[in-house]
């Protein structure tokens, strides 16, 4: 991993990070889920560099180390597709494959049908392709849903506020590598759900949230909170939303994911194929919503043999 060329760019009037790795002509785009950053994808960049990619990880405006915006609070994911965007633009890449995890998804899709032609294929894990509409899982969940309780301005900031980011991302990671939606209590906060008794998952290392901790103490969760949890309302002008590039799933059988309602029939029935025609899903058994940290050496196989077999 100490391969990994670490560079700033200057696109939109911010300053981003952006990890690279490899010199293939062939060019991977990794985008980041929350509680992540580029080095989520530590382990794939180093396997597509060795298959003869070239990989880049940017770390999105507010996320890791690049810059914050003026007024995080109105940050969009039409910003976060437009920065990608002018990041490709400026590093001369024309077309790229995108492998996105957890809310990466939806800036990955956006692309894929807003400029299609930049778009070799399309690989996501623990979320598939969902049609842009204003999301309505909250009506069906608890009020301790976390999403509807990071999406209350103001509660994830007290709630996150009682400790440091480390904590934080510990406490995140902890809940999300679990097999069920993190739903807090009526007289309890998200944060409560997993204490510091409790277990790091065996593939996460003190390193890695040390990495991690550091990096979110210093963007803050501002962004974060704003894109996604606030921002799954916007409203994106999609006239067509079929998909029309191959595409790639990659599932946990154990992703609390598949416990949102409706979401393990919507793929395992083939529905999600209605909106993404050109979809191969594969599935692991062990799998959880960290599937790329968790079993690096299977997703990195999949992830191979999808782009080789689309270059």
């Amino acid at each position: 991993m100490e391969k990994i060329q670490h560079t700033f760019i200057t696109v939109r009037g911010l300053k981003f990070h952006v990890a690279e790795l490899g010199t293939g002509s062939s060019v991977v785009l990794f985008l980041h889920g929350f509680p992540e950053i580029w080095y989520s994808w530590r382990h794939q960049m180093v396997a597509v560099a060795d298959a003869g990619f070239r990989a880049i990880a940017p770390d999105y405006r507010g996320y890791g180390l690049s810059d914050t915006p003026p007024e995080p609070e109105k940050t969009t994911f039409a910003d976060i597709v437009a920065d990608l965007v002018a990041i490709l633009d400026y590093l001369g890449v024309n077309k790229v494959f995108l492998v996105a995890k957890d809310f990466g998804v939806r800036p990955a899709f956006l692309f894929a049908l807003f400029r299609p032609e930049r778009v070799a294929g399309v690989i996501t894990l623990g979320i598939p392709y969902i049609p842009p509409e204003p999301s309505k899982y909250h009506e069906s969940l608890p009020e301790g849903f976390y999403i509807s309780r990071w999406r209350e301005p103001g509660r994830a900031e007290a709630d996150f506020g009682r400790f440091d980011a480390k904590t934080v991302v510990r406490t995140i990671y902890i809940l999300f590598s679990r097999s069920e939606i993190p739903i807090a209590a009526e007289n309890q906060e998200v944060m409560d759900l997993a204490d510091a008794s409790t277990p790091l998952p065996p593939w996460f290392s003190e390193e890695d949230l040390a990495t991690y901790g550091a990096l979110y103490e210093k963007s803050g969760f501002k962004t974060a909170l704003r894109v996604p949890y606030r921002s799954f309302d916007e409203d994106f002008g999609v006239t067509d939303p079929i998909v029309k590039v191959p595409a790639l799933l990659i599932m946990g059988c154990k992703d609390y994911v598949f416990k949102f309602p409706g979401m393990e029939q919507y793929i395992k029935s083939g529905k999600v194929k209605e909106f993404v025609p050109d979809l191969d899903i594969k599935y692991l058994p062990e799998g959880t919503h960290f599937v790329q940290e968790q079993s690096p050496e299977l997703v990195n196989e999949l992830i191979i043999d999808f782009l080789k077999s689309h270059i």
